[in-house]
C-alpha cells in the first residue's frame, strides 16, 4: 500500500468519523485538532526560533570579544613581522646565554655542547622553573629543543630527563 493511498483511506476515515458526529460533537473535535495543530506549530517551528532570537545578543556580544582579541593577536603578528630580524648571535654569545640560563636551574641541570647542538639532563625539575629556562633559552640564546625525552614524578610534579637543543647561534666557529 503506498503513502497516498494510506493517507487517502485515513482521510476518508476521518471525513466519516466526523459526519457521524452532531454538529456540535463535530465543531468541538475540529476546535481540538485546531488546537493540537497550533500548539505543534508552536513547539515545532516557533518556540526554538524565539529562543534563538533570545539568545542572539548574548551570542552576538561573546562573538564580539572574540574577533576583537583575534583582532589584536592579528595586529600584535602584523607588528612582529613588519620588524627587522634580529641579527644573528655569535657562538660565544648564544653558549654564554645558554649558560646564564643554565645556570638559574642550579643542579637540577647539567648542560653540554657538542658540534651544533646542546643537550641538557634535567633532574627533578619544577616545571613553572623548566618553563621560564626555556623561555630564557629561546630569547636569549635563539635556541630552540630538537627532541625531548622527559619524564614527570612525584608531588609536586618534577621534569626529568634530556632535552637537545639547536639553532643558528650553534653552527658558528668555535
Amino acid at each position: 500500500m503506498s503513502d497516498s493511498t494510506s493517507f487517502s483511506d485515513l482521510r476518508t476515515a476521518l471525513t466519516a468519523a466526523l459526519t457521524r458526529l452532531a454538529p456540535r460533537e463535530r465543531r468541538a473535535a475540529l476546535a481540538a485538532a485546531a488546537l493540537l495543530g497550533l500548539a505543534l506549530l508552536w513547539w515545532l517551528a516557533l518556540a526554538p526560533a524565539l529562543s534563538t532570537l533570545r539568545a542572539a545578543p548574548e551570542r552576538h556580544a561573546r562573538l564580539d570579544v572574540q574577533l576583537s582579541q583575534m583582532s589584536s593577536m592579528a595586529a600584535a603578528a602584523a607588528a612582529l613581522r613588519a620588524q627587522p630580524p634580529a641579527p644573528a648571535l655569535g657562538r660565544d654569545a648564544v653558549l654564554q646565554a645558554l649558560e646564564q640560563a643554565s645556570a638559574a636551574l642550579g643542579a637540577s641541570a647539567q648542560l653540554s655542547v657538542l658540534g651544533e647542538r646542546a643537550s641538557v639532563t634535567l633532574t627533578n625539575t619544577s616545571p613553572q622553573a623548566l618553563a621560564e629556562w626555556l623561555l630564557q633559552v629561546r630569547v636569549n640564546a635563539r635556541l630552540l629543543p630538537l627532541q625531548a625525552q622527559l619524564s614527570r614524578s612525584g608531588e609536586p610534579p618534577a621534569w626529568s630527563g634530556t632535552l637537545v637543543l639547536s639553532g643558528p647561534g650553534l653552527r658558528g666557529a668555535d
